[in-house]
């Protein structure tokens, strides 16, 4: 069901955020099986053709089209044919008429869209605001969106266009990325820099590498070094560091010297660089890697878990917090820790999930089963494989056969005459 053709924008990683999802399974006896709704939306499906109906059985869309996307909150992308591309909104109303060759989603009132190899924008009435005539293009931030202009045969340059498709500045830039917090990276001379809203220069054109300005704050440099700069554009640290992450709870993530270690958002290196790797903090807390063994620490630096344990098994995500609860690996065994480092579900297991929906799945003497978080079996281990419980479902599969159970250990699909595999009926202690 899901589409066949997608933009493709080399200008920007287009990504969908800000939207959240609420998915519904509901049991359909007629056809033993479990429907999917996502925000009280289902896909239908007759022969080659699909459609949408309301959990309530209302038609909203009949099975007219070849491919459809899954809504995004009020919009959904489908496809009449290959090169027949469209948006409906969540009445079944057409939004964008199919005929483009693919689309994005709408951002700030626009919607990217491709056709004969060019890009352009219409609005959420269908009507094309901008005739794709762009080389490549972005969605729309902060009220304007990157493209790319061919000036003659032998040359094409960046600029931001308007949602009314004016230039916003010249286009002069070799590439440039979407605004943030009033600022973009661009990159002019083969150097990258940063830009005001009206195409100033806030840094100049002279850094190898750059990151996206996040709340103001961004690393420049090169292949030497990169150093930390606020949003005065002035660099906090000395041009030391490599492979940056993203800023997670106030802490960023820096290599120095192959080490790995954490900076603030003034610059300090609150963790010192001493790790030979580490993950983003979550929970307060990050894993760590030293001489093989792992362990876990605060955003201080302290340590909360001792560098002490292991990560051989396949499975898990482990030394990552999910429902306060840590995976962790310990002379080929799996157990579970607190926050505070604390063993609160001993190494039983020989594979293991994280905790999701309350409920962890894990491998115990050969055969998959259910724990809860005080690490009481909650569904039997009898099955031959078990997967993490995901929007109330989960995938297990017993005697060979693949079946689908809910948060209550009910069988719902692909039975073979099994009810449940616990006494679903009975109310939790």
């Amino acid at each position: 069901m899901k589409h066949l053709i997608s933009i493709t924008i080399l200008l920007v990683a287009l990504t969908l955020s800000g939207i959240s999802q609420t998915v519904e399974y509901v049991d359909d006896e007629e056809c033993g099986c479990s429907l999917v709704f996502v925000d009280g939306i289902q896909t239908t499906q007759e022969g080659d053709l699909f459609g949408f109906k309301r959990a309530d059985g209302t038609v909203i869309v009949p099975n007219i089209y070849r491919y459809v996307d899954r809504f995004q909150g009020d919009y959904c992308r489908v496809y009449l044919g290959d090169r027949q591309c469209g948006l409906i909104d969540r009445e079944g109303r057409t939004v964008v008429p199919c005929r483009y060759d693919g689309m994005e989603y709408p951002s700030e009132g626009r919607v990217l869209v491709a056709s004969g190899g060019l890009y352009g924008f219409c609005d959420l009435r269908g009507n094309e605001v901008v005739e794709p005539q762009y080389i490549q293009a972005g969605s729309f931030s902060e009220g304007m969106a990157p493209v790319l202009v061919e000036i003659d045969s032998f040359y094409s340059a960046c600029t931001m266009i308007d949602t009314n498709g004016r230039f916003v500045f010249q286009p002069v830039f070799e590439n440039i990325m979407p605004f943030h917090d009033g600022y973009a990276v661009a990159r002019r001379y083969q150097r990258w820099g940063v830009i005001n809203q009206k195409g100033q220069e806030m840094t100049p054109y002279i850094y190898e590498f750059i990151t996206i300005p996040q709340n103001g704050y961004f690393f420049a440099g090169d292949s030497a070094g990169m150093a930390f700069f606020d949003y005065r554009f002035k660099p906090l640290t000395p041009f030391v560091y490599q492979n940056p992450r993203e800023l997670s709870e106030g802490r960023i993530a820096v290599q120095r010297d192959g080490r790995w270690g954490f900076l603030d958002i003034h610059g300090r290196e609150v963790v010192p660089c001493i790790y030979d790797d580490l993950l983003s903090f979550s929970s307060g807390r990050a894993m760590v890697r030293k001489d093989g063994k792992y362990g876990i620490i605060d955003t201080d630096g302290r340590i909360v878990l001792p560098i002490e344990y292991e990560n051989n098994t396949s499975h898990g995500d482990k030394y990552v917090y999910h429902d306060s609860l840590a995976l962790v690996e310990k002379d080929g065994k799996l157990g579970y820790v607190d926050l505070e480092g604390n063993l609160t579900i001993p190494f039983y297991f020989d594979e293991a999930f994280h905790f999701t929906q309350g409920y962890a799945c894990a491998k115990f003497k050969g055969a998959w089963g259910y724990i809860n978080r005080k690490g009481d079996i909650y569904i039997p281990f009898v099955f031959q494989y078990a997967s993490p419980f995901e929007w109330g479902r989960a995938e297990v599969v017993y005697e060979g056969n693949v079946s689908n159970i809910d948060l209550r250990g009910k069988c719902v699909k692909n039975c073979n005459g099994i009810i449940a595999w616990r006494d679903w009926t009975k109310e939790e202690e």
